[in-house]
């Protein structure tokens, strides 16, 4: 299987946090910074234009929060926290973030999470080919639609129209 390439967006308004990412992302293989919001309403907009991997995301943002972001998300890409504050670590694991960066981080700290995200990268491209080879080999196709947070199972058979 090939290596996993994560496309990262940083949303932070501190430009020093984006410096630090930046500066310790060239330094890790197969992560790609490809865009940076300082608000994030303007990291929604960018998420319509294109699509990423990873989020780098700060908490403590003008205007929209950190946390009230992403729960805005329809379709979440991985997530790692960068913030000052360690009261939002909690929180913001139920909402399956990769990890929580307490700011300010070493480059140790940050390459695990970052590991952390390649791993989990790693984990869904094996599960969707897993089910591309056994939805190829098998007589009644399925799929799978996430609805409320959960997975519902569909026979393609019983589909009539979409």
């Amino acid at each position: 299987m090939e290596p996993v390439k994560l496309k990262a967006l940083i949303v932070d308004d501190e430009p020093l946090a984006h410096d630090v990412i930046i500066r310790f992302a060239k330094d890790v293989p197969d992560l790609e910074i490809v865009g940076q919001s300082f608000l994030a309403l303007d990291a929604l907009e960018f998420l319509r234009q294109q699509s990423v991997d990873l989020i780098f995301l700060d908490i403590q943002m003008p205007k929209l929060k950190g946390l009230e972001f992403l729960r805005l998300l329809d379709n979440k890409p991985m997530v790692i926290i960068t913030s000052a504050y360690e009261k939002y670590a909690l929180e913001s694991f139920d909402l399956e973030v990769i990890d929580y960066l307490l700011k300010p981080y070493r480059f140790d700290r940050f390459l695990k999470a970052v590991r952390r995200a390649f791993e989990q990268g790693q984990l869904k491209a094996s599960q969707a080919e897993t089910t591309i080879i056994q939805g190829a080999s098998t007589p009644q196709q399925q799929l799978f639609i996430k609805s409320d947070k959960r997975f519902i199972q569909i026979q393609i058979e019983d589909i009539y129209y979409l």
